[in-house]
């Protein structure tokens, strides 16, 4: 297979719709390990349009460039209240992609 799938977590902030189904937000990418590249992503928004939109904006951004663009393209277009869990999920989610890189020893 030539895909990982990673998972990212954050504490959703109070007062959300998605703070009564989950405690913590959830971020899944299923990432190309050859380029780093999002192929597709989810998360555990309450909204189904939420969920799509979070896919449609990291999709085909590569983590082999960083996290810095990722970041940019949650805070220059999601305008929710979970957009600092949004970032602190990508964060997390970055932290799992570099832990399986380095523990590969992989150029990637």
């Amino acid at each position: 297979m030539n895909t990982l799938f990673i998972a990212g977590h954050a504490r959703l902030p109070s007062g959300m719709a998605a703070q009564n189904l989950y405690e913590t937000l959830t971020i899944t990418a299923e990432i190309d390990k050859q380029y780093g590249v999002i192929i597709t992503a989810s998360c555990t928004l309450a909204t189904q349009h939420g969920q799509d939109f979070v896919h449609h904006l990291l999709r085909g951004l590569s983590l082999q460039d960083g996290i810095d663009k990722p970041i940019e393209a949650v805070r220059n277009n999601y305008l929710g209240k979970a957009g600092n869990a949004l970032i602190s999920a990508l964060k997390d989610l970055y932290k799992q992609y570099e832990t399986y890189n380095s523990s590969n020893n992989t150029s990637i």
